[in-house]
């Protein structure tokens, strides 16, 4: 076997009962490596010593700043970008409006453990993937495990299809969302341009995160977010709490059906945020403490989304069913300008991993994934960012847009494909027995993994896609007909109420 280059993973199996395998670091070859490299350094010159000390510079700069492959990373990748938190934080004070704070509240933790569950589910599929592509030695370097390959692989081509359409359905729409979010976000700042005119000048900007390569470049993009994210999320908090109730502020919730699964698959669509979970994982070095590190993340997102939606519920009340965006709530200050900026920034960062995946697709299906001329990769990747461009602009409801995705793609991607999925590959007594990821120590068996899959199915089959799915479209067939496709500025203010193209 040949020698691993310093900081690499390797993969090993072992044979106890079923085959197991873990990711662990060489030490002995690292110490092997530093101990030549110290000798060769002795017999430099002054000048190969400077170009060394240069080049190390730079490379400690590349670790500290671009690349990054430890469980923190992930948990950074996936608290700023993987639950679709900068643009969800913003609407979840309208879903308050449709719930109301006791299905509000219960309804985020309830979908925060079971995007936990299918985050697990995905982790074993992928754990059992990746260990037979090592046994046939078929890993490159330079390939980027998705989602819908893991699928073909272990179960068919018709999987495949499935996953495929599915997510790269999912994933443009989130990155529609994105745009429409920056574009209603902005406008905060400056509402001499409108809504439809922001949309255009920020897509042009994100644009730009073609040329950001994998999950594995986001290091500082992803502690950024982070710190962008909790700013903004308390921002909202304290400056609801501080403004206090308006005048005859009501808590009316659910006024009827259309508005309360409207918000709830809105809540469903929050913690769906596992389209990038395979190319997270497989940028880490320890791929199966992703299932750990996501629970983490929904519990730090807990942190950041219960307060500031149940903040500004409770001092605005009903005007939250007319206004999507927590922002057009709360008076301009420059503590809001600011987070408005931090806003904008998050979600150009959370846009370019969201559209990797499909960008990815696009360079495999180009032919160009595993070129060494990246300019060649970013070429076949601008059909997709136009496209997303154009679907922002003829579709800018930011809020009601949210939960359709949740409730007719959110359902299947993250959480019906994941659990059926699980069931079918493991359904024979010999796969089970060769699982890589066991049931968990709390459960221990695998009936009641299959029940909890089951239940996840028909649960998100009947509330989230049936009930949702109705709720969600009857609310943009309303949108449509109230501002018609191309609205130059949703839900602004009567001066900018000139909704239609002339």
């Amino acid at each position: 076997m040949a020698a691993p280059q310093l900081g690499d993973a390797i993969l090993f199996g072992k044979e106890r009962g079923a085959q197991q395998f873990e990711w662990v670091d060489n030490l002995s070859v690292e110490q092997e490596i530093v101990q030549i490299n110290t000798v060769r350094r002795e017999s430099k010159s002054g000048t190969d010593i400077r170009e060394e000390v240069l080049g190390s510079w730079r490379n400690a700069f590349s670790v500290i700043v671009w690349e990054g492959g430890s469980s923190f990373d992930a948990w950074l990748t996936a608290s700023s970008v993987q639950l679709q938190v900068a643009q969800v934080l913003l609407t979840l004070p309208y879903s308050f409006s449709q719930l109301g704070f006791a299905s509000g509240i219960a309804f985020q933790i309830f979908y925060g453990f079971v995007g936990c569950w299918t985050c697990y589910i995905i982790t074993c599929l992928y754990a059992d993937y990746r260990f037979m592509k090592e046994k046939q030695n078929a890993i490159s370097k330079n390939h980027t495990i998705q989602w819908y390959e893991v699928l073909g692989g272990l179960l068919g081509p018709g999987w495949k299809v499935a996953a495929l359409v599915f997510n790269t359905t999912y994933l443009l729409c989130l990155s529609v969302i994105q745009l429409i979010a920056c574009g209603s976000t902005v406008y905060y700042i400056n509402d001499s341009i409108t809504k439809r005119t922001w949309t255009l000048i920020i897509g042009s900007i994100f644009m730009l995160s073609i040329f950001i390569p994998t999950a594995y470049n986001y290091r500082m993009w992803s502690l950024a977010g982070i710190l962008m994210t909790t700013y903004t999320a308390w921002y909202l908090t304290i400056a609801a709490a501080t403004h206090g109730q308006i005048p005859n502020v009501k808590h009316s919730g659910a006024k009827n059906l259309v508005l309360y699964f409207t918000g709830a698959t809105n809540l469903l669509f929050t913690f769906g945020g596992h389209s990038v979970t395979v190319e997270i994982m497989d940028a880490m070095w320890r791929p199966r403490k992703f299932k750990v590190t996501y629970l983490y993340t929904v519990l730090y997102i807990f942190s950041l989304t219960i307060p500031s939606a149940s903040a500004v519920y409770w001092a605005f009340g009903d005007v939250l069913l007319h206004t999507s965006n927590a922002f057009g709530a709360l008076p301009r200050t420059k503590f809001r300008d600011a987070a408005v900026v931090l806003m904008l920034i998050h979600q150009f960062i959370e846009f370019g991993l969201l559209c990797l995946p499909i960008h990815l697709m696009c360079e495999k299906a180009l032919g160009v994934h595993h070129s060494k001329h990246f300019f060649l990769r970013a070429m076949a990747r601008i059909p997709v960012a136009v496209f997303i461009w154009f679907m922002s602009l003829m579709l800018p409801f930011f809020g009601p847009i949210n939960s359709a995705v949740g409730s007719l793609l959110v359902t299947f991607s993250v959480y019906i494909i994941p659990c059926a999925a699980h069931m079918t590959f493991y359904r024979s007594s010999l796969s089970r027995q060769n699982a890589i990821e066991q049931p968990p120590f709390f459960i221990r068996r695998w009936t009641i993994v299959y029940t909890i899959n089951a239940f996840i199915v028909i649960w998100v089959t009947i509330v989230g896609l049936g009930f949702g799915g109705w709720a969600s479209i009857s609310n943009i067939v309303k949108q449509v007909h109230s501002f018609g496709l191309f609205a130059k500025c949703y839900q602004c203010p009567k001066k900018n109420m000139d909704h239609r193209l002339t």
